[in-house]
């Protein structure tokens, strides 16, 4: 019998402070080639969306993510991601574990969102820019880590609704929740939210929205005077923030750390109180796999569902 790990099971076994160890923890396992992650595949199914097969390889286990991306579902009701992520164990091939492959994404998104933050950022006000499932998550993470969070989304009633649920304030304007010392954007990356000029000496700004070909949260001028940080340079300079600064000839592998790299201590993050950072994530299958082991080792305490294949 293979248990199943609902949405609410997922929030149930990982508390948004365990997540953000867990992601750590994967970070530096994968800088340090102890995990493998082969690179993510994308089925377009443009305009609408995309279909994603993720896999990853680390203490033991075997992972695969199957998860969307289609932005425009909220408008219908719908969620924007959705899928399921199976958990294998590597010594036998034996399926041990199904999860609910949203609520996976959101918990090591919002983790990654705030860990970045915590490591490049400097001390001072938070703020997020986008108050959907992964933006929720962030708020629910900076919250627990005992921040004060603005939030601000383009609903405002959805603003208030996450606000008033986590323990956040609502931004008075978008202007003010991007003029925090750290910020996290989590849109649907349809919009530059930083334009060239925007951000501020010592500001620090967790991209976490533009996961894909086309999607932008910041300007490619904006990047170019940064200290550019990614989760991973394949990734993020094909299909992320990074990609259209790379093809611009803006950026290269030597303008860019990875945060597993200053999680390791084999590269320095911010270097002074005015360093202008940015950390471009793109999503990695290794952080789902720190979120799916973090969660089996409650399987035990929970009343999950089995599915008997």
């Amino acid at each position: 019998m293979i248990p199943l790990f609902r949405a609410s099971d997922v929030e149930a076994a990982v508390s948004p402070e365990r997540a953000v160890g867990a992601v750590r923890e994967a970070f530096v396992a994968y800088e340090r080639g102890e995990w493998s992650m082969p690179p993510k595949v994308y089925v377009p199914a443009y305009p609408a969306g995309d279909f994603r097969a993720m896999p990853a390889l680390g203490a033991g286990h075997a992972l695969l993510k199957w998860v969307t991306s289609y932005p425009g579902n909220p408008a219908r009701g719908l969620p924007t991601v959705t899928g399921l992520v199976l958990l294998s164990d590597a010594s036998d091939g034996r399926l041990v574990a199904m999860l609910d492959a949203g609520a996976v994404t959101a918990l090591r998104t919002g983790a990654a969102a705030v860990l970045a933050a915590e490591t490049l950022g400097r001390p001072g006000t938070a703020a997020i820019v986008g108050a959907g499932v992964n933006g929720r998550a962030a708020a629910r993470t900076f919250v627990a880590r005992g921040q004060e969070v603005l939030l601000w989304d383009i609903d405002p009633a959805r603003a208030e609704a996450v606000a008033e649920e986590v323990g956040a304030r609502v931004a008075t304007s978008r202007e003010d929740a991007l003029a925090a010392d750290r910020l996290v954007t989590v849109t649907p990356g349809n919009e530059v939210l930083l334009p060239a000029g925007s951000l501020r000496p010592g500001q620090h700004v967790s991209l976490m929205g533009a996961d894909g070909p086309g999607k932008a949260e910041i300007a490619v001028e904006e990047l170019a005077r940064a200290r550019v940080f990614c989760d991973d340079w394949e990734q993020a300079s094909h299909g992320g923030e990074l990609a259209a600064a790379v093809a611009a000839g803006g950026l290269d592998r030597d303008g860019v750390v990875t945060l597993g790299a200053v999680l390791a201590g084999e590269a320095p993050g911010r270097e002074s109180d005015s360093d202008v950072t940015v950390f471009d994530s793109t999503g990695l299958a290794i952080q789902d796999l720190a979120i799916a082991l973090a969660a089996i080792g409650r399987a035990a305490e929970l009343d999950l569902p089995t599915v008997e294949l």
